[in-house]
């Protein structure tokens, strides 16, 4: 299986060349290692923590970043099963985040306090998918 941690350069481009200024909201789909994998010279390298909890540590390490920027998590629920879609993929969290514009976003991720955290994210995580939303208006029917 392919690990999807970390956006690739491309990815990145593409994403810092769409419109910054308009709130955005980010579908987080995360599934855990089984242990955490901290670098050798990480002082929790050895502490034997699960992926659920190191990615712990992240959310508490960054909590305050993310309220300073005034984003939020929107909605948060519990994976159960896949309806449509590969069999192969499950999720350990699945939760939206709103940030007030991508300039905010931007501002998150080169944070040096919150660089500092994101080793607890990238020891945590096994795969996820990180995938950028325009808010539109919600309604009653699909399309």
């Amino acid at each position: 299986m392919t690990t999807f941690i970390d956006p690739e350069r491309g990815q990145f481009e593409a994403f810092k060349a769409l419109d910054r200024d308009h709130p955005i909201e980010m579908l987080n789909l995360v599934r855990f290692r089984e242990k955490a994998e901290y670098p050798q010279d990480h002082q929790l390298a050895g502490a034997g923590l699960s992926g659920a909890e190191a990615y712990q540590r992240y959310g508490a390490e960054t909590a305050p970043i993310v309220a300073r920027l005034g984003a939020s998590i929107l909605w948060r629920g519990s994976y159960q099963t896949m309806l449509i879609g590969p069999d192969d993929e499950s999720w350990d969290e699945v939760f939206i985040a709103r940030y007030p514009s991508a300039h905010a976003f931007l501002q998150m991720v080169t944070d040096p306090e919150y660089q500092k955290a994101v080793i607890h994210r990238q020891a945590a995580v096994q795969t996820s998918r990180l995938i950028r939303c325009a808010p539109t208006d919600s309604g009653t029917s699909f399309g």
